[in-house]
């Protein structure tokens, strides 16, 4: 007797385990279940939100584009004043529309970022179009400085661009302009009162240092080799192609470099750098100082306190979550903090 009680008593515990168990893997799987469907949830929600932004900034991109072109279209006829403040307004809608594609590129498909991008260009181009044909002016051209440039050239007898050193600012009036062109081995410095609000190009510049203080309004920086190029405070966009074994240090609300390579970039910059067709290219906070930097600063409208320096978009380099290998960021034991006058 004593002994079948005890086997009841065996077999009533492994049963009671067994169901322990049982019951166990229940609500193991059902927890389990929970928790692929919170995960569906939260994928189908990230989903909406990412379909809800992407049409908001198609919705919004389309409406101010349309409202440039809109702005471009009635600068035909009208008189020069009022071409004039209506270019300015769609350049300036076209710089924050830039920015806004910049501050939106994390959550667009790849298709609608191009289209952006194309979008973008052919504004641009518009308003360059726009400006030649309803304000037409004469080719302005800045010479290289050599040994015969005091010495003034016939009218009547103008010698072609590639052999005379010519090079100009697309769109800006002869007065909105100052250059430096076709030098080598030099140092080169424009100072507030000369490029202040001012388009300046430099172009086919080898093995110069170049100063410019003040603010610019924008900066042309084409065919630069071995040279160090520091700026004041850019109002709007700096714009680099052909640049290579270079420093270049700049503030900007914009920068677009093409063609560049083995180049270090001290940047500060309010909205994104972007670069296409580059390589070797490297960024750094920028670190160039002199006396009224502060004031020029205030000039150009620029936010001092917001610096996007090592967000740099790479349109050579689209893949998600992979470093493009164009650009790197300069180690702070690398940097330059201190520059000769």
């Amino acid at each position: 007797m004593d002994a079948a009680d005890e086997v009841s008593r065996e077999t009533g515990l492994a049963s009671e385990s067994g169901a322990v168990k049982i019951q166990e893997r229940l609500q193991k799987r059902h927890q389990t279940r929970i928790e692929d469907a919170e995960r569906r949830k939260e994928a189908k929600e990230s989903q909406s939100v990412a379909e809800e932004k992407g049409e908001y900034f198609s919705s919004t991109f389309n409406t101010e584009r349309a409202s440039i072109e809109e702005l471009l279209s009635s600068c035909s006829g009208a008189d020069r004043a009022v071409v004039t403040q209506r270019l300015e307004e769609a350049t300036a809608k076209t710089l924050q529309l830039q920015k806004f594609l910049n501050d939106s590129m994390m959550f667009l498909k790849q298709y609608d970022l191009r289209q952006a991008q194309a979008a973008l260009q052919k504004l641009q181009t518009s308003i360059t179009e726009t400006r030649e044909e309803a304000m037409p002016k004469k080719k302005f051209a800045f010479r290289s400085r050599t040994k015969a440039a005091d010495k003034v050239s016939t009218p009547d007898t103008p010698s072609p661009d590639a052999e005379s050193g010519v090079t100009t600012v697309d769109g800006a009036a002869a007065s909105e302009q100052t250059c430096f062109s076709n030098m080598e081995n030099d140092r080169l410095t424009k100072t507030a009162e000369e490029i202040q609000k001012r388009d300046v190009l430099l172009t086919h510049l080898t093995n110069c240092k170049v100063r410019l203080f003040g603010s610019p309004s924008t900066l042309h920086l084409k065919h630069i080799d071995s040279c160090e190029i520091l700026s004041g405070p850019v109002s709007s966009s700096v714009f680099i192609d052909q640049c290579k074994n270079s420093t270049l240090a700049f503030p900007c609300q914009q920068l677009r470099t093409h063609n560049t390579t083995d180049t270090q970039v001290y940047l500060h910059v309010t909205s994104r750098a972007i670069i296409e067709d580059c390589r070797g290219v490297s960024v750094a906070p920028f670190t160039w100082s002199y006396p009224t930097l502060e004031e020029d600063f205030k000039v150009s409208g620029l936010d001092q306190d917001r610096n996007n320096w090592s967000q740099v978009d790479d349109f050579n380099w689209l893949a998600a979550g992979t470093p493009s290998p164009n650009w790197t960021v300069i180690p702070e034991e690398d940097r330059k903090t201190s520059w000769d006058p």
